[in-house]
């Protein structure tokens, strides 16, 4: 069992300067514990996420860390030029010593897509070549393409990545198919569904990564949680009943805006049901321990993703966090 982090960098605090400093020191005790990677979320013209530019993040990231892998989980593709994010990952991946792990998507926000007057209803298609075309000039000295979207003809790309191919795949999902086609690329896997739904998406992966790559081993089969960690239980439910709703505000933002439901209704304003176990966990160490290990063992997953910040928590209340996790339950966990 390895472990990472998961951060929308979703907006706490006035002050945007102190906000980054704040995220970076946190980074640094992320990456002293031995956390194998930090992701992070890309969002726009919303306070859920404030790094709707991943990559300048990332690149702050890849200086103030030295052994934690970085990412973006994930890159909305159809939002960019696929010839300019090559450059990028080619940059990061270098300045990051080659810790760079290439998250992509398609998005889930039509109202966010519509900011770019990106039509969400063709998402997938262009998500699809420009996928296509990112790994072709992640691996070539010259670009050619002639698709549905994109035109290349023969562009000198004169950045490489430092790994070889290219940086490792990330993909997010919800089905059966989107594991299995993460598996069909030689990607790792990551979903925030229920450990039950998790379990056979888990099988889907292991059957296609088996047809595809045979015994090459596994990469991240990766369960994604809410995670807060304080002395007690009732302190750590006391803090993560306050941050929680401040999250969840975040992330309802433009729905609430434009008047319209989110189509992602899941993720449920409802405290107690998310802090059951459903997507969240809190408590002391042992009881964070022993749910998350009922979780992983129903779920059959390999790599654990906690989303330590959320809401309005305290510099103070995620560096408890943080350090117990440490201390008590990553122990308790990294041989399931």
């Amino acid at each position: 069992m390895e472990f990472g982090v998961f951060d929308h960098l979703d907006r706490s605090g006035p002050s945007l300067r102190a906000f980054y400093e704040t995220r970076l020191k946190l980074a640094e005790a992320f990456d002293r514990a031995g956390f194998y990677a930090y992701h992070v979320a890309e969002h726009h013209g919303t306070p859920l996420g404030m790094a709707p530019s991943p990559g300048v993040f990332l690149a702050a990231l890849a200086q103030r860390t030295r052994r934690i892998r970085l990412g973006p989980l994930v890159y909305i593709l159809p939002l960019y030029n696929p010839l300019r994010l090559i450059d990028e990952i080619a940059m990061l991946d270098q300045l990051s010593g080659g810790r760079f792990e290439l998250g992509v998507g398609r998005g889930t926000s039509p109202l966010e897509a519509a900011q770019f007057n990106s039509d969400h209803g063709i998402s997938a298609r262009v998500y699809a070549e420009a996928l296509e075309i990112v790994l072709k000039g992640l691996t070539n000295k010259t670009l050619d393409h002639a698709g549905e979207f994109y035109r290349f003809k023969s562009v000198p790309l004169e950045l490489t990545p430092l790994q070889t191919p290219h940086p490792p795949l990330w993909f997010g999902g919800h089905s059966l198919e989107s594991a299995a086609r993460a598996a069909r690329y030689g990607g790792s896997y990551v979903t925030q569904d229920t450990a039950e739904a998790m379990r056979p998406y888990a099988q889907s992966f292991r059957d296609a990564w088996r047809e595809a790559w045979d015994d090459k081993p596994l990469p991240k089969i990766g369960l994604l949680r809410f995670i807060l960690v304080a002395d007690s239980d009732a302190e750590a439910r006391r803090i993560a009943q306050r941050a929680y709703p401040v999250w969840h505000r975040a992330y309802d933002h433009l729905h609430r805006k434009a008047g319209l439901v989110h189509e992602r209704a899941e993720k449920t304003a409802d405290f107690d049901f998310t802090f059951s176990g459903v997507r969240g966990v809190c408590g002391a160490p042992q009881t964070v321990a022993r749910l998350l290990a009922e979780q992983i063992e129903i779920s059959t997953v390999n790599y654990l993703v906690g989303q330590f910040s959320f809401g309005d928590l305290s510099e103070a209340e995620l560096t408890r966090s943080v350090e117990l996790f440490r201390r008590d339950v990553m122990p308790a966990l990294k041989d399931l």
